[in-house]
């Protein structure tokens, strides 16, 4: 559903323009599609047809000097304004090629540019996506790579607040969504049934909603199905994931939770008695009021409600301030990952510090008994390693959704008109019948995944040194390992949980996405800094928010502007280093200050609010 709203800026000769679907991250609007160029000829005159020179008849033209200089003159003035108009031709031309954004790089030319720049090899291992594959990033940051390879080998002291957040105001905040203040509810309305879809992000997202509405409707929750998906190919149900008796136990003072609905239920044709409801029965960030309006008759008619999808189906504002906090309660406290990914969490964190006896802040939330304390492993000689963890969320589906270029041509943009067709039918569809901005005005308003190239480029910019230790999530990238190459040759210290794990530790999990992305959870939460690349990735937003509220103002998350960083990538042929840095800086410094949740955003990455977490000044 596409709603009305401003869009870009056109010439008044296109109409009015469509806006951003909120169905789609706000990335829609209309504009006038390109016209093509118009060939312009130079006018033919024909010889003017008229009576003869009154001295034709008598004397040759030729015989006169005057008229001799006055054709000259003309040529001279032809001459003259051909010259101008070459000269004004070839300056558009120029401005041109330097305010659009990259041209696509055809595969000869990427080819030359990968070999005239720094050739290292690239260190991940592990099967990389095959969609893509040979995909090189623009020529022009071909430029800008070589640039901050020349910065990095120079060494130089790393700014003293890149591993820091400001420690004063945000230590002022604990986590205190664990309080509660009124009595269990037995859940007598009936059952509410959910089955999640999306990945392991947006299913957690989706549980800890379904438990608020449980409260609210005095209903019944049934543990949470999750929903097979033709993008994550994961059969991964809530128990392969995380604690059952855990969740059941924690929330027991809080809503009633069973396994299974009562037999006498389990036969109903749900959706013959009206008691299905998916995501297009509902609109996005429904209100409370909604459910008990719509929802609460059909448990109170059938005692059974089952929920289909429901993904970012209730609202953050309003909503009573007690199930508010149990939202918060439901994220950080009653999600717990199963053993067997917290023992491998682990040990990929002890990998990732070179360092056995060290536990982080965040460990004992994440791997319960598997974080293990100082003091069993006695004095630690060993200083350990810090790492900066990074999630790029350059994965097809998000390349494919975004609707930008990312610099393959033609042969990229068929690839990914295929896969919206099989994965995204509905904004396959809205693509051919609806004028939707440009890649390039999508790119400039900051709505564009971050690219590898990008990414690493942020990184060296805000000056972390070539010694640093990075971990990258979400290494299956659209494009393979050939996407890494820009990252590797700058950090050389880059490494995936392909590379830290072996096989037959990363064997159970295999074919099992959420359960990697939960792995990714556990390096990227529990990193000395992070680093998001979209702000819409889930992963990151949920990586964010629990860094927040058990980090003690002690665990610095880089939140890019990317319409800041667009305006300055898009300089990328002409800026110098110096400036780059200084702007890039500058940017980054603006995000990273301590606020309180903004109204109507998520509690998942904003908890810094009365309802998850307390003052203590």
């Amino acid at each position: 559903m596409v709603s009305a709203s401003d869009g870009f800026p056109v010439p008044d000769r296109c109409g009015p323009i469509a806006t951003r679907s909120a169905s789609f991250n706000g990335l829609y609007s209309s504009s006038c599609p390109p016209t093509p160029r118009s060939r312009q000829s130079s006018p033919v005159h024909s010889s003017r047809v008229g009576p003869s020179h009154p001295f034709s008849s008598r004397r040759s033209r030729s015989q006169f000097p005057w008229y001799r200089r006055k054709r000259l003159k003309v040529v001279m003035a032809l001459v003259a304004l051909l010259g101008s108009l070459f000269l004004v031709n070839w300056i558009m031309l120029a401005r041109l090629q330097h305010d659009a954004p990259n041209p696509p790089v055809s595969k000869s030319a990427a080819k030359l540019s990968i070999r005239s720049s720094v050739s290292l090899s690239v260190s991940v291992q592990g099967k990389g996506n095959k969609s893509g594959k040979g995909k090189k990033p623009h020529k022009g940051y071909q430029r800008m790579l070589a640039l901050a390879a020349h910065a990095l080998a120079e060494d130089k002291r790393e700014p003293k607040d890149l591993w820091q957040e400001p420690l004063a105001p945000a230590s002022t905040w604990r986590p205190c969504s664990d309080l509660r203040n009124w009595e269990p509810n037995e859940g007598k309305n009936g059952y509410i049934l959910v089955t999640a879809n999306g990945g392991n992000n947006q299913q957690r997202v989706a549980v800890c909603n379904a438990v608020v509405v449980a409260r609210l409707l005095n209903s019944t929750l049934v543990i949470p199905k999750f929903m097979y998906s033709s993008v994550w190919r994961d059969v991964s149900q809530f128990s392969d994931i995380y604690q059952e008796e855990h969740f059941i136990n924690y929330l027991t003072p809080d809503i009633r939770i069973v396994h299974e609905l009562p037999k006498e239920l389990q036969s109903l044709d749900l959706e013959a008695i009206g008691s299905v409801v998916t995501d297009v029965d509902m609109v996005k960030e429904a209100k409370p009021s909604f459910y008990l309006k719509n929802i609460l008759p059909i448990i109170l008619k059938n005692q059974v409600v089952h929920f289909v999808g429901f993904g970012n189906r209730l609202a953050f504002d309003p909503i009573p301030f007690e199930l508010q906090r149990l939202r918060c309660r439901c994220n950080f406290h009653a999600l717990q990952f199963v053993p067997r990914i917290q023992e491998t969490g682990a040990l990929l964190l002890k990998r990732l510090r070179k360092h056995e006896g060290l536990i982080g802040p965040l460990d004992r939330y994440l791997l319960g008994p598997f974080a293990e304390s100082v003091e069993e492993n006695g004095n630690n000689v060993k200083k350990a390693s810090k790492y900066l963890a990074i999630h790029l969320r350059f994965e097809i589906d998000m390349v494919s959704h975004s609707l930008c270029e990312f610099g393959g041509g033609e042969e990229e943009r068929k690839e990914l008109d295929a896969y919206r067709e099989i994965h995204f039918p509905a904004l396959a569809q809205l693509k051919r019948t609806t004028k939707l901005p440009s890649p390039s005005e999508l790119r400039a308003e900051g709505l564009c995944p971050l690219t590898p190239e990008e990414a690493v480029l942020m990184l060296a910019g805000l000056g972390f040194n070539r010694k640093t230790h990075v971990f990258v999530a979400g290494s299956n990238l659209y494009g393979g390992r050939s996407r890494l190459v820009a990252l590797t040759s700058l950090y050389p210290k880059l490494v995936t949980k392909e590379n830290l794990l072996s096989a037959a530790e990363l064997e159970p999990f295999a074919n099992y996405s959420s359960q990697l992305a939960a792995l990714d959870f556990i390096g990227c939460t529990a990193s000395d800094a992070f680093a998001m690349t979209d702000s819409g990735s889930q992963l990151s937003s949920l990586v964010s928010g629990y860094r927040i509220y058990y980090g003690g103002g002690r665990m610095p998350t880089i939140r890019p502007n990317k319409r800041r960083l667009a305006s300055i990538f898009m300089k990328n042929s002409t800026i110098e280093w110096r400036v780059f840095e200084q702007r890039v800086r500058k940017a980054i410094r603006q995000t990273k200050h301590v606020q309180t949740r903004p109204k109507a955003r998520s509690v998942y990455r904003y908890p810094r609010c009365k309802e998850c977490m307390c003052r203590t000044d």
